[in-house]
């Protein structure tokens, strides 16, 4: 994207560009973080309820049987084994 330009109100306000608040779905109510390094300024959306549900949504489910020390065959569960491994 190239770089898009503002101004600082007498307010301190600024007006985050349409074409940015497109790209990254911020309505009325929306809210961000600031994070300051150096001399820069991050802004960034923070997740609404609606987004972490649509994240746990996302997450595999399975039945995982450990025995009586805690282990499990992956044979039976191979997402867990795939999510606990990293592989």
């Amino acid at each position: 994207m190239d770089s898009l330009t503002g101004h600082v109100s007498q307010k301190g306000q600024i007006v985050i560009p349409v074409k940015i608040r497109k790209l990254l779905g911020l309505e009325k109510g929306t809210k961000v973080t600031f994070e300051v390094k150096d001399n820069s300024v991050t802004i960034k959306k923070l997740p609404t309820a609606l987004d972490w549900a649509n994240l746990v949504d996302q997450l595999p489910s399975e039945k995982v049987d450990f025995d009586k020390n805690g282990n499990y065959d992956p044979k039976k569960s191979p997402n867990f084994h795939e999510w606990m491994t990293n592989e």
